[in-house]
């Protein structure tokens, strides 16, 4: 013999009550009176009901789930920004799912809507922009994340070069008056952003500024250094990110010069192995975390309805100084 699974109505029946208040008991949204929530509960625990998590899912469309869209054709994840995300997500309770998204604009737009669409998240966070109209869905909030594009190279807030401004007053203040930058790849607004501030503030403060074209790799760097004449009066290099400073330090040493003693260093970006460089490199920390974590937490205030968390607008750029930079040479230039 099997026995029918309990329902909400026959708790309702009997307890005595309508099933609207027993789904609301359920749903812990309070304004019963005593004696009516323990009728309730008496009716539950005598018919041993279990409320139907699936039915229910479907009615109030809680998956307990959000996904992470990204492209799938590119280089490298942003790792540290999905981690924080992640994080922030699970400790709301929420499952997350990491999806990337193949194929040209329109074939990744299209799926993005469908996935909006089909009721199996509560809510969407994209890392780059899918196309230049808005993803709506009338059941599904989406947070896109701006600061990355098709292929996750900053841009945005993630490519704001302010921070090299602060670089060169650093070295100017150590007295170094003639100063090298390793451009990055110019294709990208962070390579160009960071080199146009440091021409911009070299002109302000009135020092030399040197710009040597290079890539985002450590051999742009080494090549910048190896290139410099015997008796160059530079005497501090600006990088524009960790793998050109690494090879200009190579190159320094190779040279017979030491870091920060003849040549001070800088990089950019904070990458895990500058603390344990010799010595450790002075870079920009970039703060994808904060990233990360802020856009899944407006992603969960609009799944509750709640208020957004107010915007951060404090920049995601940090100069670290380490041991990689020091005062100027007295000799005004490497020996």
């Amino acid at each position: 013999m099997t026995l029918k699974r309990a329902t909400i109505y026959n708790v309702a029946e009997l307890a005595g009550v309508s099933h609207q208040t027993v789904s609301r008991y359920l749903r812990h949204n309070g304004g019963l009176k005593p004696a009516t929530s323990e009728k309730v509960q008496s009716a539950i625990a005598a018919l041993n009901y279990r409320p139907n998590v699936i039915a229910r899912s479907m009615r109030t469309r809680r998956t307990g789930r959000v996904a992470i869209l990204m492209p799938a054709a590119m280089n490298s994840l942003p790792l540290r920004l999905m981690s924080a995300a992640s994080s922030a997500a699970h400790a709301s309770g929420y499952a997350v799912d990491m999806l990337g998204l193949e194929g040209p604009e329109a074939s990744r737009v299209a799926r993005a809507q469908e996935l909006a669409d089909s009721g199996e998240f509560e809510g969407i966070l994209a890392i780059a922009t899918l196309g230049d109209e808005p993803i709506v869905s009338s059941t599904t909030p989406i947070v896109i994340v701006a600061d990355y594009d098709d292929e996750l190279h900053g841009i945005g807030a993630l490519a704001d070069g302010a921070a090299c401004s602060e670089i060169v007053q650093t070295l100017v203040d150590l007295g170094h008056t003639h100063i090298l930058h390793v451009a990055g790849a110019q294709q990208y607004a962070s390579a160009r952003n960071r080199c146009r501030t440091f021409v911009d503030a070299t002109k302000k403060l009135g020092v030399s500024g040197t710009v040597a074209g290079g890539d985002w790799f450590g051999q742009s760097g080494y090549d910048a250094i190896t290139a410099l004449p015997t008796d160059t009066p530079i005497t501090a290099v600006v990088a524009a990110n960790d793998g050109q400073a690494m090879g200009a330090i190579r190159a320094a040493r190779d040279r017979g010069w030491s870091v920060p003693r003849d040549i001070s260093v800088f990089g950019w970006d904070d990458n895990e192995l500058c603390r344990f460089t010799t010595p450790s490199l002075s870079t920009v920390a970039i703060d994808r975390e904060r990233q990360g974590r802020q856009a899944m937490e407006e992603l969960i205030a609009l799944i509750h309805g709640s208020e957004l968390p107010p915007p951060d607008m404090t920049s995601l750029h940090t100069v670290v100084l380490r041991e990689s930079i020091g005062p100027v040479p007295r000799r005004g230039a490497p020996s």
